[in-house]
């Protein structure tokens, strides 16, 4: 049910019945390690490639969300997954696997939420029985891709932000036990003429404070609803930044109930400069370590804004901008 001018409202509240968090050896090491599900211990995974294991840790995420279930994989109606890579390959390629119907989309590090807020509403509709929901990413090869090989050695500044290597996927039904989806605001497209890809918080955060505007002006609701208001990768700088510009347009947000996931991921003296990043990042917090808190009371309700730089190799070297988005899911726990 539509609310307001973008904001969906899932009177059924579809259950997210199960999860699948994976990461890699530096996720391992990191606050949140007891919160994955499979840990590699090295970044090849045995694969001949980086992208191939961007790949075997996406279809590991959505076979143990499966496996947790009890749900074969020839049950369930789509799969909606993306990534970061050129024509998103990791996912496609995945789906290629799983042999799930598959419905690709693409968000940049929003895909996440973008990915459980349309699983939801293919519930919502009846459209699906299931509906499982995946991304991921890998330092490696999103660093491959947007900026320098890592075998290049490249200096980056304090601004830039550390690519999780790992993937996430939720499995949602009509009913279950588990966390609700109850709302979803779909983001627009926030450009304000920045163009440093080593700087992406700074670029994503006036996105996500739209979409968390959004979400209170056509809900109607307080941000005290929400134990937990999470972005999904602005890291330390860009976290900042969308406090500012919230507390500026009158939507003052706690330091205590708003936080980012690519500052909770990694400990203090690793060294990620300002914080995480990549489609991984919100995918593994939410569907890892906020799914525990979900189910064990210590919240009951959040909100996550998954944050994305639509942005590609090509546009940043024809010196165009980087338009951002954020798509913010609503989370409750009965």
């Amino acid at each position: 049910m539509l609310v307001g001018h973008s904001t969906w409202q899932f009177p059924s509240k579809p259950v997210i019945v199960s999860t699948g968090v994976v990461g890699g050896p530096f996720e391992g090491k990191g606050n949140l390690s007891d919160s994955f599900d499979i840990l590699y211990d090295n970044i090849w995974m045995d694969q001949k490639s980086f992208e191939k294991a961007e790949k075997l840790m996406l279809e590991d995420a959505c076979q143990k969300a499966l496996d947790k279930a009890g749900v074969k994989k020839q049950d369930v109606n789509f799969f909606i997954g993306g990534d970061l890579m050129n024509q998103i390959i990791s996912s496609s390629f995945a789906a290629r696997t799983l042999e799930i119907p598959y419905v690709g989309i693409f968000g940049a590090c929003s895909t996440s939420m973008l990915g459980l807020a349309v699983a939801a509403q293919f519930v919502e509709s009846g459209a699906a029985r299931y509906a499982i929901t995946g991304t991921s990413s890998h330092n490696s090869s999103v660093e491959k891709q947007f900026r320098y090989p890592t075998e290049y050695g490249g200096q980056k500044p304090p601004t830039a932000q550390w690519t999780v290597t790992g993937a996430g996927a939720a499995l949602v039904a009509p009913e279950g036990d588990g966390p609700r989806v109850t709302k979803a605001t779909i983001g627009r497209i926030v450009d304000m003429g920045l163009k440093d890809p080593f700087n992406m918080g700074s670029a994503m955060a006036p996105a996500a404070a739209e979409t968390i505007q959004a979400h209170f002006r056509e809900t109607g609701l307080d941000p005290s609803h929400y134990d937990v208001i999470a972005t999904g990768d602005l890291g330390r700088v860009g976290h900042k930044i969308c406090a500012d510009l919230l507390a500026e347009s009158g939507t003052p947000l706690p330091e205590d109930q708003f936080t980012d996931c690519g500052t909770l991921i990694y400990r203090e003296d690793q060294p990620v400069f300002a914080g995480a990043s990549g489609c991984a990042s919100a995918a593994v917090v939410t569907y890892g370590h906020f799914m525990e808190w979900l189910k064990t009371g210590k919240v009951k309700r959040i909100l996550v804004v998954a944050t994305g730089a639509l942005l590609s190799p090509l546009s940043y070297q024809q010196k165009e901008s980087i338009p951002c988005i954020a798509h913010a899911v609503s989370i409750e726990m009965d």
